[in-house]
């Protein structure tokens, strides 16, 4: 409430303001009042404040204004004073004037006020004018009156916005005119109660534009209906209440499942004693109707009832689930009966075929053959599978084939007809094995009926004949062998091979003396290598060791020797065929190249021959050293000293050329033969650059010499080339790479890792000044591109595969 509200003006006849300090009725209407007018500050009153001309607005809002300056120009007016009225003339004249004052039309210019006594006069008048203000409040809102009407003071700015977002005049607001239309109306509450307390408050306004259904009213009639229950007799009025009865069916107590207990917790004695007071109405009154004990014995039958129903149902289902069960038995047993008559039916035939086989009351000769057994078993294994493996049916061969068999090889020969009886064999195999793998002897316990067949008849008839057999008679035992072969399990071919033939020939080896025999051991030995393969090896030392006895007192003039050792090249491991002919035959040649006379004008190829035909026998680097040390010094000695006694050139490079011509290419090819030749070269041509030979030389001697020399080299080189491409072709296609080893010891250390050798020199060892390195297990040294490999007394010459061969 602002404070200048609170002041009213004394008159001014003293021509001093003064100002009222009392609530008046203007002033209650004033603040209640949400229309009221509020004093806007003018222009005038903006620009010159308190000096501003004051409107007619000055009387209606009395403030502070302290002392104001009189107006003089005004005419004079006299007022009387009168004389004080008395308290009781006062109120009478405020009850007859208080009409006139509320029927002022909505002036709202504050009557003029009395003088205010020393205290606030908020009495009756106060208090009485509550309901008028409120009346006033409530009436003072015009519906849809002044709506809009503050448009008359703009430019209409408000309601062009409006109509742009699509506003019609006369209807609501929003997308589909929903809004109201009229401002919310207030509805005057009956007495003081709460929101609620009498009834429903909504206006006819409210329920035009929210037309929804109240249900408050039902619930407030439901109320109070259910609230004067309480008080209604059921004895009297309109009659006696019925009583409402619970009904169960069989299927909803199915379906609970429970049985019902028996609730005898209290004793129908106690039950009678209790006293039932009814307290539902103003004064207590006593049941006039108790039967405890029928109560309790209603409720035991019903208990007991609902208990039968319960177990009766529970016996029904259970005997419905016996008669499923059996179903499904008899279903069952009717499938395995008829299973189990097919059965006996498929018994009775297969019983029906095996009564066909020869018994042990049958005279012989009576019963069916091999071929009508055959076709027996081959009916039994393609109509009646399963009892064939579940009965086991293929043991009857043992009683039934193996007789049959037994009599049809009793008078084989197989050494020679070999064949007899492969195409009966065969058949039975392809009917009787299962597929069993067998290692070692005869596991009789596991054998299938195809392997017993060939170890109780086929083995003791090729027992009784390698028994009597002649081990130099190869040929027919090797084809009996080589034809069965593909019939005979692993260990059936095994036995055959080691425990039969092996024997017979190592005493047959035991027995062989190459200086006696005409026949050689290869012809009859050899045969068996594909046969026996590796099982031969324990026959080859007793060998080697008669061939070495036999060749104490060769000489190379003698060439049998080398056609006896020939087929042994490819059987023996080539480091015990190099040590055998480092030991054997290389000492032979060597005293047979130091009794060769190199002689110009008369030669004697003859022992230079015998050595020669060794070469495809012996090692490249046997080979090699053998020349080396036997050969080349005498031969370029004679060709210094023939140099040196005026030679014709001409025939030199003709013995040159002829000497040459005795070495094959593969030795030719070997760098120490190679280095050989070429020092012959080097020797030519220093005598025929310084004239070493003297006195008078052949015209175009030393060009002839030279066109050798450069004719030569280039032979070298093309070969050379040539064999580096050979070699770079066979490492590309064995994956190693196209890099090759760039010297002789490279070679080595690449063959060693190739097959994980060991490979590395030994640390402060050496002899004759060349580095000793260990291959493996073996000490070695290398010299001008030959391995050197120690033995037991001296350094043997080898070849790399035989090293490689050696390590292993």
């Amino acid at each position: 409430m602002s404070m200048s509200h609170l002041y009213g003006r004394q008159g001014e006849e003293d021509g001093v303001e003064v100002e009222k300090f009392e609530v008046t009725e203007w002033d209650l209407a004033n603040e209640f009042n949400p229309e009221r007018r509020r004093h806007r500050q003018t222009k005038e009153e903006a620009v010159y404040g308190i000096w501003a001309e004051k409107g007619d607005s000055d009387d209606e809002r009395p403030s502070f204004g302290g002392k104001r300056s009189k107006d003089y120009s005004a005419p004079v007016s006299f007022v009387s004073g009168g004389l004080r009225k008395t308290a009781a003339e006062e109120k009478q004249q405020q009850q007859t004037g208080g009409g006139s004052d509320d029927s002022d039309d909505g002036d709202n210019t504050p009557p003029p006020r009395e003088m205010a006594p020393k205290k606030l006069q908020t009495g009756g008048h106060f208090r009485g004018s509550s309901q008028s203000q409120r009346t006033g409040f409530a009436a003072g809102i015009r519906p849809g009156g002044d709506l809009g009407t503050w448009e008359k003071h703009t430019k209409g700015i408000g309601q062009k916005l409006l109509q742009k977002m699509g506003y019609v005049p006369g209807k609501g607001l929003g997308k589909n005119a929903q809004g109201i239309l009229n401002p919310i109306e207030a509805k005057l509450r009956k007495g003081k109660g709460a929101v609620g307390a009498y009834g429903n408050e909504r206006t006819k306004q409210s329920l035009q534009d929210f037309p929804v259904v109240d249900s408050e009213e039902e619930e407030e009639k439901e109320f109070q209906r259910e609230l004067g229950q309480w008080r209604r007799d059921p004895a009297g009025g309109a009659g006696k209440k019925k009583p409402k009865y619970s009904y169960r069916t069989v299927e909803e107590l199915k379906a609970k499942g429970k049985l019902v207990g028996r609730t005898t917790q209290t004793p129908a004695g106690e039950l009678a004693q209790v006293k039932v007071i009814d307290m539902t109405g103003r004064e207590q009154k006593t049941s006039g109707f108790a039967l405890p004990e029928l109560e309790h014995n209603l409720q035991l039958l019903i208990d007991l009832t609902e208990q039968d129903i319960l177990q009766s149902s529970r016996r029904l289902q259970h005997e419905r689930d016996v008669v499923v069960t059996l179903s499904h038995e008899s279903s069952s047993l009717q499938t395995r009966l008829g299973a189990e008559q097919d059965a006996i039916q498929r018994l009775e035939a297969v019983l029906e075929l095996v009564d066909r086989f020869q018994s042990g009351e049958t005279a012989p000769g009576v019963g069916p053959g091999l071929q009508e057994c055959a076709n027996i078993f081959e009916t039994l294994q393609s109509e009646f599978y399963e009892e064939y493996k579940t009965l086991g049916l293929g043991d009857l061969a043992a009683a039934v084939i193996h007789p049959l068999l037994r009599e049809k090889l009793r008078t084989w020969d197989p050494l020679k007809d070999s064949s007899y009886g492969l195409e009966e064999v065969g058949q039975w195999r392809a009917i009787l094995e299962s597929g069993q793998l067998h290692h070692g002897s005869a596991p009789e316990a596991h054998m299938d009926a195809y392997h017993r067949l060939l170890w109780e008849v086929w083995i003791p008839v090729l027992r009784e004949c390698v028994s009597g057999w002649q081990p130099r008679l190869v040929g027919p035992m090797v084809d009996c062998v080589e034809v069965w072969a593909p019939l005979l399990p692993p260990w059936i071919l095994n036995h055959l091979l080691e425990q039969l033939i092996f024997p017979r020939l190592q005493r047959e080896v035991d027995s062989w003396n190459p200086l006696t025999d005409t026949v050689p051991i290869h012809s009859w030995l050899h045969p068996w290598l594909p046969l026996l393969q590796s099982r031969l090896e324990p026959l080859y030392p007793p060998i080697r060791s008669k061939l070495a006895n036999a060749l104490q007192r060769w000489h190379p003039s003698d060439g049998s020797a080398r056609l006896i050792l020939q087929p042994w090249r490819e059987v023996f491991t080539p480091g015990a065929w190099e040590a055998f002919m480092v030991k054997n035959i290389i000492p032979k040649l060597a005293l047979c190249l130091g009794e060769l006379v190199v002689n110009p004008h008369q030669q004697q190829m003859e022992p230079f021959n015998w050595v020669l035909d060794w070469e495809g026998m012996l090692s490249p680097s046997s080979l090699v050293s053998l020349l080396d040390k036997h050969f080349f010094p005498k031969w370029l000695q004679v060709l210094c000293s023939w140099l040196s006694n005026s030679p014709n050139y001409e025939e030199i490079t003709k013995w040159y050329l002829g000497w040459k011509s005795m070495f094959s290419d593969a030795v030719l090819a070997q760098l120490l033969v190679k280095d050989k030749f070429n020092e012959a070269l080097d020797i030519m041509n220093r005598a025929v650059s310084s004239g070493l030979g003297g006195g008078y030389m052949q015209p175009g001697a030393r060009e002839n010499i030279a066109y050798l020399t450069h004719t030569e080299r280039r032979k070298d080189f093309q070969y050379e080339a040539l064999q580096e491409r050979r070699d770079a072709e066979s490492v590309a296609q064995r994956g190693i790479g196209a890099s090759l080893p760039t010297n002789f010891k490279d070679l080595i250390q690449a063959k060693a890792e190739e097959n994980n050798i060991v490979f590395m020199p030994l640390v402060a060892k050496r002899h004759e000044g060349k580095q000793l390195y260990t291959f493996g297990r073996i000490v070695i040294y290398i010299d001008r591109g030959v391995v050197f490999v120690q033995g037991e007394k001296t350094w043997v010459p080898t070849s790399l595969q035989s090293l490689i061969d050696m390590a292993k």
